[in-house]
């Protein structure tokens, strides 16, 4: 017996909202463009790669690894340690006795009044003398594990669609529960956001940057204002690509897939942490966020509502497709196989309620909290 009867109609906009997903999903897969093949003997500039690291323990080796099995003559590697108080140190002085040359390690114990952390560590690393002899700097995560030839295909990919920004969409590893049923969905979103098609175009305002993996000409960043320019943004890939826009830049965006593998979030603390310190950190989605808990909630558990309502068929068909909208993205970025988690999708709306009022608390507050530091938001010297 339904709880709250409602008329036929009622099922009508939950359908559409999922075939409108359906066919978004596969207009920005087929947008999506795919690193091509790069020979060994194609010549490719010299790269420094630009890394932020703080209490990433667990990361930090296997990326290092990745990025030192790259076969680049001109390539060098710039860690920044952020004070971390883990075994971060230990793991970054291993790598770097292995290879004193084309990798160096940096530890900045104090953060200056102003600054949030990574913004601080990236401007450390780009201004080192590597960096600045560098025609090209690669901005990544820490735990990002690249595949050996990845600059090389980059470089291929450029050579065909010049650009003066790529960044590449990783493919995220899901261990936990809460990992495997939150990450293939926010990846959907994140995809439904980006207008492929409209980011390079020039004077277009549609921009992106992955804070994973952003390939960008040291000119353009420095035209860009570099991250002095917004020491204290939250979201500061998709501050950065907007700024070099801004000063008349090409931004495009990339699958890194199978050749980027990312594990964004290592359980559900992780996850609802990493959504406190970004979900309402411009100030449009802080004046929108008590929309963004509403439909948190109300979304995923459409099919509990249709249930209720007393369109029992109707709630079954539409958590079922679920999975579909989820999976065909997810595959797409790492080639793995359907994942029975994913039945549990209606989940995603508690966590992400959870995340937006957590993320609002800290606004409130007037200040960001990230990796148990939290810094005021009032500005440089605030």
């Amino acid at each position: 017996m339904a709880l709250f009867p409602t008329p036929p109609w009622f099922a009508l906009p939950w359908f559409v909202l999922w075939v409108l997903g359906a066919l978004l999903t596969r207009a920005r897969l087929r947008d999506l463009p795919s690193l091509p093949e790069a020979g060994a003997a194609d010549p490719i500039p010299p790269v420094t790669v630009c890394i932020p690291a703080r209490n990433e323990e667990a990361g930090l080796g296997p990326a290092l690894d990745a990025w030192l099995a790259q076969d680049l003559p001109g390539l060098r590697i710039l860690v920044v340690d952020d004070g971390s108080t883990d075994g971060t140190p230990r793991v970054l002085a291993a790598r770097e006795a292995r290879d004193p040359v084309r990798l160096r390690g940096l530890r900045c114990d104090q953060l200056p009044p102003g600054w949030l952390g990574k913004n601080h560590a990236l401007h450390l690393a780009t201004g080192q003398p590597e960096a600045l002899a560098s025609p090209w700097l690669v901005l990544a995560d820490a735990d990002g594990v690249p595949a050996p030839d990845l600059l090389r295909r980059c470089f291929a990919f450029l050579r065909e669609h010049p650009a003066d920004l790529l960044t590449l969409l990783p493919g995220l590893e899901t261990e936990t529960l809460a990992e495997r049923v939150f990450l293939p969905a926010a990846n959907l979103g994140f995809l439904w956001l980006l207008p492929l098609r409209r980011i390079p175009e020039p004077g277009n305002p549609f921009h992106c940057g992955v804070g994973a993996f952003m390939l960008l000409r040291r000119e353009a960043y420095d035209r860009a204002g570099g991250h002095e320019a917004a020491p204290m943004a939250a979201i500061d890939d998709m501050g950065l690509a907007e700024r070099v826009k801004a000063a008349g830049g090409v931004n495009r965006v990339a699958l890194g897939g199978k050749d980027l593998r990312l594990r964004m979030y290592g359980g559900l603390g992780d996850i609802l942490r990493g959504l406190r310190k970004n979900l309402v950190a411009w100030p449009w989605a802080f004046r929108l966020s008590p929309l963004f808990f509403l439909g948190a909630l109300a979304v995923p558990l459409g099919p509990l509502i249709l249930a209720a309502g007393g369109h029992g068929w109707a709630g079954l068909l539409l958590w079922l497709l679920g999975p579909t909208l989820m999976g065909e993205a997810h595959q797409r970025y790492t080639g793995k196989a359907m994942d029975p988690a994913w039945m549990l999708w209606p989940l995603q709306g508690p966590i992400l309620a959870a995340a937006v009022a957590w993320a609002l608390y800290d606004r409130l507050r007037g200040v960001n909290h990230w990796r148990g530091r939290e810094i005021p938001l009032a500005g440089r010297g605030g």
